[in-house]
């Protein structure tokens, strides 16, 4: 008899507890897990600004906003990674159509993380298909400013549990009529939890992101 598999009574008990155990949002062991298989060499930096982002469960979000090449879609890979390994498996990436299998990627090949890249051949794929929300995945999706701008009623419909927006300055003085992409985005997803990611281009004040857009 094969005694591998055995194990005792207080094992179960210890591999149970490990597995199902909650931790605080601010605790460095809350992405052990979440990162076991993640093929990236972390910086500190990278982990203090995903458990920033994890910090207060009572925030709708947070910017990370390191210079360009300190590592911005590692940090939000991270908190991808976390989100997903919890079960929250509602996950929206904007970001500029040029980055949009640089983003796919990353996620599949650094973290092991599905993804769909929606734009009008795939969307319209979906809805033939019987999906009547294409947004609606078991893999984090992953779409362009103007496409989320065309599709604001489909992202409105959708229960986020978090939005990832790269290169957020594109969103900014949202509060100009003229921004009408900023003021589609903001409305679809005034109530969702957001990390907007911006390599510090404010060169005039941080409010352009942090008051005056209440993305």
């Amino acid at each position: 008899m094969n005694n591998q598999n055995n194990i005792s009574a207080y094992q179960a008990q210890y591999f149970a507890h490990s597995i199902t155990r909650r931790m605080p949002a601010n605790d460095d062991a809350k992405l052990t897990a979440s990162l076991h298989d993640a093929k990236v060499d972390l910086t500190p930096h990278q982990i203090e600004a995903a458990m920033f982002a994890f910090k207060s469960p009572l925030s709708k979000g947070a910017i990370l906003a390191d210079e360009v090449g300190l590592g911005k879609t590692i940090e939000a890979g991270i908190i991808l990674s976390q989100q997903w390994a919890e079960h929250h498996r509602c996950l929206l990436v904007i970001c500029p159509a040029n980055l949009r299998m640089q983003w796919s990627a990353e996620l599949q090949e650094k973290f092991y993380l599905p993804s769909i890249i929606l734009e009008s051949k795939s969307f319209n794929a979906e809805i033939n298909r019987g999906n009547l929300n294409p947004f609606r995945q078991d893999q984090i999706v992953i779409c362009s400013f103007q496409f989320a701008k065309l599709k604001a009623p489909y992202l409105r419909q959708t229960d986020w549990d978090l939005v990832v927006i790269d290169e957020a300055h594109r969103l900014r003085n949202v509060y100009r009529p003229t921004n009408k992409i900023a003021n589609v985005i903001k409305d679809a997803l005034e109530t969702r939890k957001k990390i907007l990611m911006t390599a510090t281009p404010l060169q005039n004040s941080i409010l352009e992101m942090y008051v005056e857009n209440p993305l």
